[in-house]
C-alpha cells in the first residue's frame, strides 16, 4: 500500500472516515515505537506506550493546528508519553562516563572503522548507541534516524534549538569516544 501525504488522512478523519487515520499509523508506527523503546528500555511497556500515543493522538486530532509537521507533533506526544512512564517506574540509567567526551576526530573513527564490513559497523554503531543515555540515544535517532531538524527535535524534547545543537555535538562526541573504546578493545582481542 502506498502511503499519501499526512494531511490527506488527518483531513479524512476529521471529515469523519475514522479509519483514515490507520494510514497515519501506518506511516509513524515504527518511529512512534522507536522513540518509546529508546526511553522506556522495555519492549512491554514501549508497546504499551506506543498505543497510548496512537490513542491520545487520535483523540487530540482536532486540535492539531499544522503549525508543524504532523511527525513532529506526534513524536512529541510519543517523548511526553514515555517520559512520564519512566518517571512513574523510577527507572534509572547508567551514563556513559564523561571521560569519553575527548577530542576524538570523525576522521579517526571513520579510519578504523572503514576496516569493517557495514554488518560489523551497524553492531558497533548498536553497541554504542545502547551506552548512551536514553535522552542522548533519542536525540542521535530523531536526528538521523528520523531525520528531524534540529527545530524538529526542539519542539519534540522541550529543549531551545541551541540546546538541542550543544547536546547533539556533546553526544556525537560521547559516540565517537565509545566506538573508539570499543575498536581499540576489538582490535587487541
Amino acid at each position: 500500500m502506498k502511503l499519501r501525504d499526512d494531511n490527506y488522512y488527518i483531513d479524512r478523519v476529521l471529515g469523519g472516515d475514522r479509519s483514515a487515520f490507520t494510514g497515519l499509523v501506518a506511516k509513524h508506527k515504527n518511529m512512534v515505537f522507536s522513540i518509546v523503546l529508546r526511553i522506556t528500555q522495555n519492549r512491554e511497556d514501549a508497546e504499551e506506550v506506543a498505543q497510548d500515543v496512537f490513542l491520545k493522538a487520535f483523540g487530540s486530532l482536532g486540535s492539531f493546528e499544522r503549525k508543524s509537521k504532523f511527525s513532529t507533533w506526534l513524536f512529541r506526544i510519543a517523548y511526553n508519553a514515555a517520559i512520564s512512564k519512566t518517571r512513574r517506574k523510577k527507572v534509572e540509567f547508567v551514563g556513559l562516563n564523561d571521560r569519553i567526551i575527548t577530542n576524538y576526530t570523525e576522521d579517526e573513527i571513520q579510519a578504523q572503522s572503514g576496516q569493517l564490513d557495514q554488518q560489523e559497523r551497524k553492531m558497533l554503531i548498536d553497541t554504542a548507541l545502547k551506552k548512551l543515555p536514553e535522552e542522548d540515544n533519542l536525540l542521535i535517532t530523531l536526528f538521523y534516524k528520523a531525520e528531524n531538524s534540529v527545530e524538529e527535535i526542539s519542539s519534540i524534547m522541550g529543549l531551545s534549538e541551541s540546546n538541542v545543537k550543544v547536546r547533539l555535538y556533546r553526544v556525537r562526541k560521547k559516540l565517537y569516544g565509545e566506538l573508539s573504546e570499543i575498536m581499540k578493545y576489538q582490535m587487541a582481542v
